[in-house]
């Protein structure tokens, strides 16, 4: 299965990549292999970046659940202004080009806050990358009350976020809402009521993996 958002990246890399083996087709020497092998290569890379699991989400509309594919970066309290408007812990996913990039929500409830923010696009990690990037930030209110926040963040690589969410909408843990387009990182905060239960170092597997328990 694959995420709709790259059928147009994909077939534009077969299009690309079907031409330049037409044309490397003329040439009479060994390195007519080496294209049709560049070019095979980089179809197989494109499409298994674009791949879209099944998950399977807990059954517990308590529970944080990860929004992303990769390494926990950052585990560690903060203020967070955009939403909360308070203290917080901030939990960062590192995305490598490698990991699923379909993203999903972390928390049941309705989604108050929605803003889209132009940026650069500094490395995911850089320690400034969560306020100086090209990102998108959401905001849900759990049906307890409390608030979840999270963030969508370009790296140097990354250049497009997507996402198919609005204010308003009533949203499910685990639900598919978008993806960040060749690595990238997530950002989830939440208030002092939620009980972490993940460390730096560790990795997630979106709409599967835990990262706290809302009381």
């Amino acid at each position: 299965m694959f995420a709709e958002e790259g059928y147009s990246t994909m077939a534009a890399i077969v299009i690309f990549a079907a031409l330049f083996c037409f044309g490397a087709s003329y040439i009479n020497h060994w390195s007519a292999n080496v294209i049709y092998a560049a070019m095979v290569l980089l179809t197989v890379l494109v499409f298994y970046f674009f791949r879209d699991p099944d998950r399977q989400t807990p059954d517990n509309s308590n529970l944080l659940i990860a929004p992303a594919d990769g390494k926990i970066i950052m585990v560690e309290p903060v203020k967070e202004d955009e939403y909360l408007k308070g203290k917080g812990t901030q939990i960062s996913i590192f995305l490598s080009l490698l990991d699923v990039h379909v993203n999903r929500i972390p928390a049941t409830g309705k989604l108050e806050y929605l803003k889209y923010h132009p940026g650069e696009y500094l490395v995911a990690w850089h320690e400034k990358s969560s306020e100086l990037n090209e990102r998108a930030d959401f905001g849900i209110k759990h049906p307890s009350g409390t608030k979840v926040f999270f963030r969508q963040i370009t790296g140097f690589v990354a250049r497009r976020i997507v996402y198919h969410i609005k204010e308003g909408d009533q949203v499910e843990a685990g639900e598919r809402f978008g993806m960040m387009k060749f690595g990238s990182r997530m950002d989830i905060v939440v208030p002092d009521n939620v009980e972490i239960t993940v460390k730096e170092g560790d990795h997630t597997v979106g709409g599967e993996s835990i990262l706290g328990r809302i009381h």
